[in-house]
């Protein structure tokens, strides 16, 4: 009898979203949207900075300098100018973000064994760009640097002097590319989750209510468990299906490895997914209209964003908000997808969050039990 009920309830909630289309076709083709929106917009990888040449010189060593600096992808020489004005029009303009000044007697430096000196403008409007073209014209200046050094002590017989005293080897695990793809992808695949489970299950008691079917759950013998259990199971499915929907178009498109038990992923993606279809339904309780309900969702949605560890990171938060981070589901959920899809460990690197979800998704799920009322308000 109890099955049958339950049935009864999830093919009645299939019904109705098979009924809206334009909600449907939202449930399937918004993830997508997001994936690529997000996929190719919410990286820090800063690549062919708009860059124009000042080549005051002209000589064998300042072309080669300009060849170290179009050799690295930072930079994109799209502008040979003539003089300091039209360089600083350009960058005035935005579409320069970089400038390479060599000046007039930089060659004859070189060549009588001196310190030539030049100049990299940089535009630091945008921080991120400017900070990753500051990083990279300083590297790259160092490295020409050296080799400049290293032919200059080779050709007097001296190219033991250039071996550095100390040699720093350095590694990166996991990411050694440093892709920023490979960060936000799997932080996609939280946040769509979230957005989705909570924006379509936020609606569905006040949908009831406004169409005017809350009565026909009111007279039946259906408790309170069951009816939220009727009602998210088939946004559990179709969360399942966006899922993945975006775990093979990451793979596919962005290259994103995964590196973990994809079966543990699945397990512990329904885990967070019981966290906020409950969360979403909660709201749902509460709210009186459907919009109410959506405004109360993007309230609970923007900072939960913000305070996961998907934009920013979480270490350079004011203490105060390193506090709230910790009543965000999506902070635990971020930490476990990034952990098992790009450093492939078990559900025991893992356990804290798993268990933060478990006590999350118990007090969601009754308290949106409880909150609802088999009686009209």
């Amino acid at each position: 009898m109890l099955n049958s009920r339950l049935h009864s309830l999830i093919r009645k909630e299939f019904i109705q979203i098979v009924r809206d289309p334009r909600t449907l076709l939202m449930m399937f083709v918004l993830p997508i949207v997001m994936l690529f929106l997000l996929g190719y917009s919410a990286t820090n990888d800063v690549r062919n900075v708009p860059t124009a040449i000042l080549d005051q010189d002209r000589s064998v060593q300042a072309r080669d300098l300009i060849n170290a600096y179009r050799a690295a992808d930072y930079f994109g020489f799209a502008f040979d100018v003539e003089s300091v004005d039209e360089l600083k029009w350009l960058i005035d303009s935005g579409q320069a973000k970089a400038g390479l000044i060599t000046p007039p007697d930089y060659g004859q430096h070189l060549a009588r064994g001196e310190q030539a000196q030049v100049a990299f403008v940089i535009d630091g409007s945008d921080p991120t760009v400017a900070g990753t073209a500051l990083s990279a014209a300083t590297l790259i200046g160092q490295t020409k640097a050296t080799a400049v050094l290293r032919a200059e002590l080779e050709a007097r017989g001296q190219s033991g002097a250039v071996q550095p005293p100390i040699e720093v080897r350095t590694q990166v695990w996991y990411n050694p590319d440093l892709v920023s793809a490979y960060f936000m992808i799997p932080g996609l695949i939280g946040m769509i989750l979230q957005y989705m489970a909570i924006m379509l299950t936020s609606t569905a008691i006040v949908r009831e209510r406004e169409r005017g079917t809350i009565e026909q759950l009111i007279i039946t013998p259906i408790g309170s468990l069951e009816l939220i259990a009727g009602k998210l199971t088939p946004y559990i499915l179709i969360a399942f299906f966006d899922l993945m929907e975006v775990l093979i178009l990451g793979t596919l498109v962005f290259n994103v490895p995964i590196n973990g038990d994809i079966g543990l992923l699945l397990a512990l993606a329904a885990l967070f997914l019981v966290t906020t279809l409950g969360l979403g339904l909660l709201i749902s309780t509460i709210a009186k209209t459907q919009f109410e309900a959506m405004m109360t969702a993007m309230f609970i949605q923007l900072p939960s964003i913000f305070l996961s560890g998907f934009f920013f990171p979480l270490a350079a938060m004011p203490p105060l908000l390193q506090a709230l981070s910790y009543a965000v589901p999506l902070r635990y959920f971020l930490i476990i997808v990034r952990a098992v899809t790009l450093k492939g460990v078990g559900v025991g690197a893992v356990a804290g969050e798993v268990i933060a979800l478990i006590i999350f998704g118990v007090v969601v799920t009754l308290a949106a039990a409880r909150r609802f009322r088999k009686r009209l308000d």
